[in-house]
């Protein structure tokens, strides 16, 4: 992925106050957004 172009359609959940939701990233059309992606997090080494 590059700086500008589109990213692929996709939805996930994520922590937001305080709850556990659904999120789309249609839900952010329009808006600026940062994806962060951490591929060995959370797994065991």
């Amino acid at each position: 992925m590059l700086v500008g172009k589109i990213a692929p359609s996709f939805k996930t959940k994520a922590f937001i106050n305080g709850e556990i939701k659904e999120v789309k990233l249609e839900d952010y059309r329009g808006k600026w957004v940062v994806l962060c992606f951490y591929p060995g997090d959370f797994t065991f080494v």
